[in-house]
């Protein structure tokens, strides 16, 4: 009896899951849509790169986000500005430093709705081994089945953060004192997410 009564609440549970969602469904990153992109001031322009290699833990579930969470880690030695001369100069000790620190993760601890299909991800930023609060707001763009993955269903995520790069000890703050390099950094992360 205990056997049916067990069956039944699973049926229960799975007939009322969130269409599009599973709970505790994983999402896999679609390495050829999703991209992790940067942009900072240069005296009066603006110089744009991109990260070429991350990966990424995701789950997902908007009626479930207690469950939820997301995890990221950059290879610091994937940063692409478009000039291998100011990459090599990235890479080093005066800002990034990847030998000492090859990797920048951010950690959630938290996902909460905030409005309009934006989701606050609250967590942790690790970048050269400082650790700070960090909230990376996601709007969900939509899930669907995928078109051309059969039995797959696609997820989109895309948003905007700033942050300041000298706060993590990217830089000393010469290049930004001598009104150079700007020290706050414009995040922009666009992703396509699979069901697993």
């Amino acid at each position: 009896m205990k056997k049916i009564a067990v069956l039944a609440l699973l049926f229960t549970l799975c007939a009322g899951a969130p269409q599009g969602f599973s709970k505790a469904t994983s999402w896999e990153v679609d390495e050829a849509h999703a991209y992790i992109y940067f942009t900072i001031d240069h005296i009066f322009s603006k110089v744009r790169g991109h990260f070429e290699d991350f990966s990424a833990e995701i789950y997902f579930d908007p009626d479930n986000l207690a469950e939820s969470s997301f995890f990221f880690e950059i290879e610091v030695d994937s940063i692409n500005t478009y000039l291998g001369k100011r990459d090599r100069h990235l890479r080093s000790e005066d800002f990034f430093d990847e030998d000492e620190y090859p990797t920048i993760t951010f950690q959630s601890n938290q996902v909460t709705a905030a409005g309009n299909s934006v989701y606050n991800v609250d967590g942790v930023l690790t970048i050269k081994g400082k650790a700070y609060d960090f909230t990376l707001p996601l709007t969900l763009a939509g899930v669907t089945d995928h078109p051309m993955v059969k039995g797959a269903r696609v997820a989109g995520f895309n948003g905007e953060v700033t942050l300041d790069r000298l706060e993590y000890g990217v830089g000393s703050g010469k290049y930004y004192e001598m009104g150079v390099v700007g020290k706050d950094v414009e995040l922009l992360v666009t992703l396509e997410v699979l069901s697993k």
